[in-house]
């Protein structure tokens, strides 16, 4: 199976943009998503499901 982790976009938390590939460690970045619109929307996609799963929790 290929390695595709390249053509991925991931959101770098150390740089606040969305970068194509695994360009940093897996710490300093979110993803992988499937395209650089929704990379760029990681930090809303987060507060989404935290939000999610804190009304879960009660």
């Amino acid at each position: 199976m290929a390695d595709d982790s390249n053509d991925q976009w991931y959101y770098c938390l150390k740089h606040h943009r969305a970068e194509q590939g695994k360009q940093h460690w897996v710490g300093e970045r979110l993803g992988p998503y499937p395209d650089q619109a929704t990379a760029e929307r990681a930090l809303e996609i987060v507060r989404q499901r935290n939000r999610a799963a804190d009304e879960d929790d009660n």
